[in-house]
């Protein structure tokens, strides 16, 4: 089993889900968050004086899903997510040695 996460703008949510829905992932949990990568933020103006904005909204995505959907989720998101300028996000993919579900206690793939 793997672990993918995502940090995506939060405009491209609907995108990212529709897509995750299509290529067959069931179970997501979506974070907001606020962070920044290269772009750094920036500054905006309110009532004549200057801010700087430093710490940018964003949606981060947490997905577990078999060996199997890897690619397929990877690509999903990839798809919605991009626009092609900076700030687009990050995807991590990371092992998860086990699931277990609370309600029945069922483990492993079966929990997902």
């Amino acid at each position: 089993m793997l672990k993918i996460e995502a940090v995506i703008q939060p405009a491209k949510l609907d995108a990212v889900k529709e897509a995750l829905i299509e290529a067959g992932i069931e179970g997501i949990t979506i974070l907001e968050a606020r962070g920044h990568g290269r772009q750094k933020g920036h500054t905006e103006f309110y009532r004549g004086r200057e801010y700087t904005i430093d710490l940018l909204p964003k949606i981060k995505l947490e997905i577990v899903v078999g060996d199997a959907l890897k690619e397929k989720a990877v690509q999903a998101i990839l798809g919605a997510a991009r626009t092609g300028h900076i700030g687009d996000g990050k995807i991590f993919v990371s092992r998860v040695d086990e699931a277990i579900r609370i309600r029945n206690d069922e483990r492993g793939e079966t929990a997902l």
